[in-house]
């Protein structure tokens, strides 16, 4: 039987890296004052748009401290207790391994055609550096984690990253690699996961 139970995704807020284009990964960064907005926000939102008792939800967020600040605000907006939410290690970010920290126009400067080569298969891509990951391998360590969700008879509310998005909307949304790693993913809009297809609201 298909999901029926919906899961409302939603990326961390704005961090002072994704302001100025650096790859975070698995790096931990704040929030920005501009990121604490949005998630409180989309707290708000769903507040004064969700049908069910919240009562009923399940909370889950990737243990990263930027996932965890903005569920804490979310909680907030949502008139609840900022600190009771689960956290789960496969919602953590893919990491960008040595590429972390970095503009791509800083690493164009050190290895000149970089970025087309990546483009060249931006999904299969994997970064210099110990533990690096690509999109696809990102969605496979991520597919268990939606498994359980979808077996749940919970609602849920989930607090990630742009690449754990990326592929949701690969595995749920009827996108293609190409697709999935070139979408917008906005920090201030709300994905819901229901009946096994997802959508923006």
């Amino acid at each position: 039987m298909p999901q029926t139970q919906p899961i409302y995704l939603i990326r961390h807020g704005q961090t002072d890296w994704n302001a100025e284009n650096r790859l975070q990964g698995q790096t931990d960064r704040p929030l920005n004052e501009t990121g604490e907005a949005q998630a409180l926000s989309n707290g708000a939102f769903l507040r004064a748009n969700l049908s069910e008792p919240i009562s009923d939800f399940d909370f889950v967020a990737s243990p990263m401290l930027r996932t965890r600040q903005t569920m804490g605000l979310v909680r907030r907006g949502l008139g609840l207790p900022e600190e009771s939410f689960q956290t789960d290690e496969r919602l953590k970010e893919l990491s960008f391994g040595d590429w972390e920290s970095h503009t791509f126009a800083e690493l164009e400067r050190n290895d000149p055609g970089v970025s087309q080569r990546r483009e060249a298969d931006k999904w299969n891509f994997v970064p210099p550096g110990e533990g690096a990951e690509s999109y696809e391998m990102l969605l496979q360590r991520v597919r268990p984690w939606f498994d359980e969700m979808m077996d749940s008879e919970k609602s849920a509310i989930c607090v990630s990253h742009g690449g754990i998005l990326r592929c949701a909307f690969r595995l749920f949304g009827n996108h293609s690699q190409e697709e999935a790693a070139e979408m917008a993913v906005p920090q201030d809009r709300i994905a819901v996961l229901e009946d096994g297809a997802i959508r923006w609201l």
